[in-house]
């Protein structure tokens, strides 16, 4: 089993990195090679050889599994042709509806089929009015039926690497289209939405309106309490519900596992259920008689999970840990729970059968590997040990264990999570949980009060733990080798005390904490665009320097590209300070991610061409503008801003040509980086400082608009390749197709971030290398 289900895990695994699918043809060649493997076994071969043909025979069988329903799974999409166009859908409201700040977000099950047009798909509905007018022009509730009037498009996010990949987000959930609601009242929207129907019966609807009532009671009971979302999150599984930074002192505590419908309350309700129905049963001769206590307790425990996990809306998460427990209930039932490592082994293939995209779910990994280092910790010894001594190897081994896993995933890990655990796992899990269910069902709201009024407490710890100095360990994404050796070194490490040369663990882990990834070396320029959507961000490293120009945009009052793109890029690449931050101008697209920065980072210098007073320089006492002619040299780098000069700083200048332009040249070449100026900025420049316009490498002024890129300029430059800083499908058809063919033109390589992802340059003398990061990391899921 355990050999069965580890190959079967690694071929599902490797699936997931494949750039495309393979055909049926493969796939049933894949199934027969595994037959053969399989059929290849007999009493006769060797255990060993044995365990190798079975995990060989069963990784082609989980690649060839998860491939087939990959293909089933794309071949529900949205047809190119449909973007962009008004399309007409009726279905069914089928999540909680997500209040922002400019509308709803919730997703829809088309019911009537329509050929192009995804089963599922995520809508997004704006409003006019006020955000307080909202929810009497958006009413919009779970299980309702509408018909409504959409813009679709195919799903389509931002491609970084260390980035959160959007697009494996919505294939996991098996949303296959997102798009928003047209307006109400446009002359070309006609009837934009219409209610069918006040609830579908249908129980997964039933069950998504009983937890919007439950959702319902919590807000009102608390009203403007600062921890409401958090018993909502815990009550009913919605976690959009916690507020950002709460998330952030979650994940400064290493608890935020806890803030859910996590695998551990799942675990929890069902070992309280069957406990109580085992002792229960036990009181009875009669039911004894009729089925073993043992049995009756492992079906109530089941039950109680999967009747938690509806409760959770069956988030992916919360099926994971069920489809766990439901193996242990069935070992349990059939008198077959030997070895807990085999149950692991169960609940891990049926985990993957069902749902093979777990494996793109950080999640998964840290659940499954927090069961497996408890068990690895949890066995071996002669003597029981104390209970107490016991709790802090199980706390010092899972935060041990997983920080491989954490550094990959997140490139941090808490230091002080053992300690953070050892008070929130308990309160949290026997005490604030079931405090948050008993208050969303029962007629009073004492419950509720009570939760809030522990969680207060509780944060307050947490907020002082949080502050610590070395409350995190913050690093570099690991180079590849060095994981599996880290991972081989901690199980050595915790293995019980008497085990000979235990300390080679630890030098086996400690490439994982030393090897950098590579770096420019003296004289070499490594330019990064990042993919922010429509905005601009751009990353330039010499051997010991960093500068970032522009952060991108503001997505909401609580997110940004800052704090979603810049950071984690920065962070995973092992940057921990800037030396220069250049905010070019004061638009909401290039500014926006520049306090999130600024608050992550440690930042030496801020260029800009802000206006005095702007929040972002008035605490600032480095830099200052960008005026043309200030220029220095890093490493064998010389950065130069050449625009504005002094007659665009006025107050009756537009923003866009108060641009700062900055040049940078290498030994290997130079890059033009240029804001949004238009073409009065443009002929400016060509007036004054026309020969430190020509450049192998162009970001291309404001993303390719009609206002800019006059023929002039573009001829000036001249560049070998042509940035565009896009966002996919914009609302402002940047870049215009005239401007593409002038640089066509011109000779020049186009590059688009919305259809290449983060674009790096590497100069070197002599040397340009591009990559394109939708095809250096392309999977079968990424629409091109």
């Amino acid at each position: 089993m355990r050999s069965a289900a580890l190959g079967f895990a690694l071929g599902v695994w490797l699936l997931q990195f494949q750039p495309a699918l393979p055909g049926a043809g493969w796939i049933a060649l894949i199934c027969v090679s595994a037959a053969i493997a399989g059929a290849g076994l007999s009493k006769r071969v060797p255990r060993a050889a044995a365990a190798g043909a079975v995990c060989v025979g069963c990784a082609a069988l989980g690649f060839a599994w998860a491939a087939a329903l990959a293909h089933l799974r794309l071949a529900d999409r949205l047809d190119p042709a449909l973007e962009g166009r008004d399309v007409v859908v009726s279905g069914v409201v089928a999540s909680l509806p997500q209040s922002f700040d400019r509308g709803v977000r919730f997703d829809f099950d088309v019911d009537t089929p329509q050929a192009g047009v995804p089963r599922s798909i995520a809508l997004a509905w704006y409003s006019a009015l006020a955000p307080e007018g909202f929810s009497d022009a958006v009413p919009v509730h779970a299980g309702e039926g509408w018909r409504f009037t959409v813009r679709l498009r195919r799903p389509h996010g931002s491609v970084n690497p260390h980035g959160f990949d959007y697009e494996a987000w919505l294939l996991e959930r098996g949303i296959r289209a997102t798009g928003y609601v047209r307006a109400p009242g446009r002359r070309d929207a006609g009837e934009s939405a219409e209610r069918l129907d006040a609830l579908v019966m249908r129980m997964p609807y039933l069950i998504d309106r009983l937890r919007e009532a439950a959702r319902d009671k919590i807000l009102h009971a608390l009203p403007e309490r600062p921890y409401a979302g958090v018993l909502i999150a815990l009550a009913i599984g919605d976690q959009r519900a916690i507020d950002p930074g709460q998330w952030q002192l979650f994940a400064r505590t290493g608890v935020s596992h806890l803030m859910s419908i996590s695998g551990l309350h799942v675990t929890m309700v069902a070992g309280l259920f069957a406990a109580l129905v085992s002792f229960c049963w036990r009181k009875s001769e009669g039911l004894a008689l009729a089925l073993p206590a043992q049995k009756a307790a492992a079906l109530a425990g089941f039950l109680a999970a999967f009747a938690y996990c509806l409760i959770s809306g069956f988030a992916v998460p919360a099926q994971r840990t069920l489809y766990m427990v439901g193996v242990v209930a069935a070992a349990l039932w059939l008198g077959r729970a030997t070895s807990a490592s085999r149950v692991l082994a169960a609940a891990l293939l049926l985990v993957l059968v069902l749902d093979p995209w777990a494996v793109l779910s950080p999640g998964f990994w840290l659940s499954f590997a927090a069961v497996a280092v408890i068990f690895h910790v949890s066995t071996g010894y002669t003597a029981k040990p104390h209970w107490l001594v016991q709790w802090g190897r199980v706390q010092w081994a899972v935060t041990a264990g997983l920080a491989p896993l954490m550094l990959v995933l997140f490139q941090q890990v808490s230091l002080v999570s053992p300690l953070a655990n050892a008070l929130a796992i308990p309160l949290v899990s026997f005490v604030v949980t079931p405090l948050a269910l008993a208050g969303a069902v029962l007629p009073f709201d004492l419950p509720l009060v009570l939760g809030h009024a522990i969680l207060e407490a509780l944060m307050a710890t947490l907020g002082w733990l949080a502050a610590l100095p070395s409350a995190m360990w913050r690093q570099h994404a690991p180079v590849p080798w060095t994981v599996p050796l880290a991972l081989l070194g901690i199980a050595w490490l915790l293995l019980p005390r008497g085990f000979p040369a235990r300390w080679l663990g630890a030098v086996l882990a400690l490439p994982l904490f030393t090897v950098s990834p590579p770096a420019p070396a003296a004289g070499e320029l490594w330019i990064t665009v990042l993919d922010v959507g429509q905005g601009l961000s751009v990353l330039a490293r010499t051997q010991k320097h960093a500068l970032l120009y522009d952060a991108g945009p503001a997505f909401n009052a609580f997110a940004d590209s800052g704090s979603r793109v810049v950071l984690p890029y920065l962070r995973g690449e092992g940057i921990a300070r800037l030396d220069a931050l250049v905010v070019s101008h004061d638009d909401r697209d290039h500014s926006g991610g520049a306090g999130s920065v600024l608050e992550g980072m440690p930042v030496a210098a801020l260029w800009s061409s802000l206006p005095e007073g702007h929040a972002l320089v008035s605490a600032r006492e480095a830099g200052g503008p960008c005026i043309a002619g200030r220029g220095w040299e890093w490493d064998g780098v010389a950065f130069e801003f050449i625009h504005p000069g002094a007659g665009t700083e006025g107050p009756g200048a537009r923003a866009n040509n108060r641009s700062c332009v900055l040049r940078i040249a290498a030994p290997g070449g130079r890059v033009l980086l240029t804001g949004d100026i238009e073409r009065v900025a443009e002929r400016e420049l060509l007036r004054r400082a026309p020969g430190l316009l020509p450049a192998e490498a162009l970001l291309v002024p404001h993303h390719g608009s009609a206002t800019s890129s006059s023929p002039e300029f573009v001829k000036r430059v001249a560049p070998r390749y042509a940035v565009f800083a896009v966002g996919y499908r914009n609302r402002f058809g940047h870049p215009r197709e005239d401007v593409l063919e002038r640089y066509r033109d011109a000779g020049s390589t186009l590059v688009r971030t919305d259809t290449a992802g983060a674009v790096e340059m590497r100069f070197a003398p002599g040397i340009l290398r591009i990559e394109r990061q939708r095809e250096r990391a392309r999977r079968y899921w990424h629409e091109s």
